[in-house]
Parts: C-alpha cells; sequence; structure tokens
C-alpha cells in the first residue's frame, strides 16, 4: 500500500510498505482524512522525539473493515497507572502516541488498538472528523484554564491550534478573544471566524493567554501580558528554552500551566463541538502529494492553515 514515509532528518517520500496486520485486539481503519501536525514538521525537520523509518500521522480518521467511520483518538497508554485511573491517561508515564511510537495515518490503511476508535456521529463530515484531534487539545487547554466564563482571552498564533482555542474559547463564553499571528491571511481568518481582534502581537492585559507557539519569546510574550494572577497555558512545542521572567511570575503569583493532548472527555467534546464550526481555513490534498505539501509546509513555502491527506 501507498504510505507518507518519514525517512530521514528533512525527508518524507511517498512509498510502497506492506500491509498492515492488525494483531489481537487491533482493528484495520482505512484512512480517509489525516491531518499535518506542525509537531510534525519540527519533528521530520529536528528529528529526536520521532525516529525514521516512520509512518507519522496522528489526527485522523476513516472506516473499518466493517464499513464503520470512526475517528481515531491516537493516545496508547498503560491503563492501570495512578495516572491513567484519574483520567489522565495524555500524561500517563507509559504513554505512546500512534504516528510517532506506531504506524499512523499517513497511508491508505492502519491498523490501531480498538480502544482508540470514536464512531463518526451522523452529519459530520470528514473535513470535521480530520480536525477532532487538535480541537481536542484546544478543549482541553480551556478546561485547564479554568473554562472562565467572561475571560478576557488572548491567544499567540493563528495556526491550527491557535483558531482552535479561539472557537473553544467563544463557544466557552469567553468575554472577549484576541489573537496575534504575524500572517495577515491567518489574522484575517481570525477575524472571520469571530475573532474580537487580530493584531501582529498582543499589547493588552489579559486573564487567560493561550501560547499555541511554544517558542521561548512567545512564553516571554504570554507572562509579560496576563494579568496579576492571570494564567497564562502553553500547547505550542516550537521550542524547549523557556525565555520568561521569572521575576514576574512570582511577584504577580501568576501560573503557567503546560497542556499536552487532552483526557477521553476532552476528546468527546471536540467531536461534538467541531460540526458546527466554520472549518474553511481547512484545506484537502490527496495522499499522493503528501511528500510535496508536507515539505512545502516545513520548510515555510506553503500557506495552508491545516492540511489534510485524502489516501
Amino acid at each position: 500500500m501507498k504510505a507518507l514515509v518519514f525517512t530521514g532528518p528533512g525527508v518524507v517520500e511517498m512509498r510502497d510498505v506492506p500491509e498492515p496486520e492488525p494483531g489481537a485486539g487491533e482493528v484495520l481503519v482505512h484512512v480517509v482524512a489525516s491531518g499535518i501536525c506542525g509537531s510534525e514538521l519540527h519533528g521530520v525537520k529536528s528529528p529526536g522525539f520521532r525516529v525514521p523509518p516512520l509512518v507519522m500521522g496522528h489526527e485522523f480518521a476513516g472506516r473499518t473493515d466493517d464499513g464503520r467511520p470512526v475517528i481515531v483518538n491516537p493516545i496508547l497508554s498503560c491503563g492501570h497507572c495512578d495516572l491513567c485511573a484519574q483520567g489522565r491517561r495524555n500524561v500517563c508515564r507509559e504513554r505512546r502516541i500512534v504516528g510517532v511510537h506506531t504506524p499512523g495515518g499517513f497511508a491508505e490503511r492502519v491498523a490501531v488498538p480498538a480502544g482508540t476508535l470514536t464512531p463518526l456521529p451522523d452529519g459530520l463530515d470528514w473535513t470535521a472528523a480530520g480536525v477532532v484531534e487538535p480541537v481536542a487539545n484546544a478543549v482541553h487547554a480551556w478546561a485547564l484554564a479554568g473554562a472562565p466564563e467572561g475571560a478576557k482571552v488572548g491567544i499567540i498564533g493563528a495556526g491550527a491550534i491557535g483558531l482552535a482555542c479561539l472557537q473553544v474559547a467563544m463557544s466557552g463564553r469567553a468575554g472577549s478573544v484576541e489573537i496575534a499571528d504575524r500572517a495577515d491571511g491567518r489574522r484575517a481568518i481570525a477575524r472571520r471566524l469571530g475573532a474580537d481582534a487580530a493584531v501582529p502581537e498582543l499589547t493588552g492585559e489579559y486573564d487567560v493567554v493561550f501560547d499555541a507557539v511554544g517558542a521561548a519569546g512567545t512564553h516571554e510574550q504570554s507572562l509579560a501580558r496576563v494579568r496579576p494572577s492571570g494564567v497564562a497555558v502553553w500547547l505550542g512545542l516550537a521550542e524547549a528554552t523557556a525565555g520568561f521572567d521569572a521575576s514576574d511570575l512570582v511577584r504577580g503569583e501568576k501560573r503557567v500551566l503546560g497542556s499536552f493532548a487532552y483526557r477521553d472527555a476532552d476528546f468527546a467534546a471536540a467531536v461534538d463541538l467541531v460540526g458546527g464550526w466554520d472549518l474553511s481555513w481547512v484545506d484537502t490534498f490527496p495522499l499522493a502529494e503528501g511528500a510535496e505539501v508536507f515539505t512545502s509546509l516545513m520548510n515555510g513555502r506553503a500557506t495552508p492553515v491545516k492540511a489534510l491527506l485524502t489516501p
């Protein structure tokens, strides 16, 4: 079968790979839509967490052999530790992720544990199904922030995660939502989706700031712009460097929360939310064009906010 394979630093290639053979408790999924994540672009450019050769893709949906439409929750956990017992599978110490530690959805077919499957609700199209996973990240971040109705919210980065945070905050009845991005086109999308302001850089003071970029400079900005006793929630993974003013953190009793992935309840909430959203910021490409699309995004030569590959 055809698959997009991460073969070495900065390189992805379309290849013929062996058909997946489902093991005990696994189900074969025929992929219909699989999203390219920013973490994959960074991971291919600077390998480490992901080890080639690897079929990536952790944001995907498809059909089972018997025709059932499903969305895949890619988090694999031990299921029996203290964190799993608390519903925190996303931070299980033995956590693995489909598309990172096992073959993923950048392929025509993939074998996954049956427990990863969520039925695709009637009326939810494949574009929405393909972005449930990133939306679940935003749902989780909003929950970590306290789901604060009436809050003044700032968001750094109008990529897929930033726009998902925008739409989740609006659904959660935030008082106002402002988003910052250097790209004119992305700011225009944010305004169209309902942002109260879309600017090159946040300049106000906010109850909550979501950093959907994760660079040292955006870490610093998130802390500088959150009010005393406010919270900055970091979702982005662009850089490992913290970059913030620890004295300001202490003197302002500010909080920084790391937000990784989502709980199962967040994933379910994302399925319920995304069907009613404007997803015109999502573009679809044939899997056969995957290497070109991925490489262009990785090197900054392409502008889709979110790209879905369709086998």
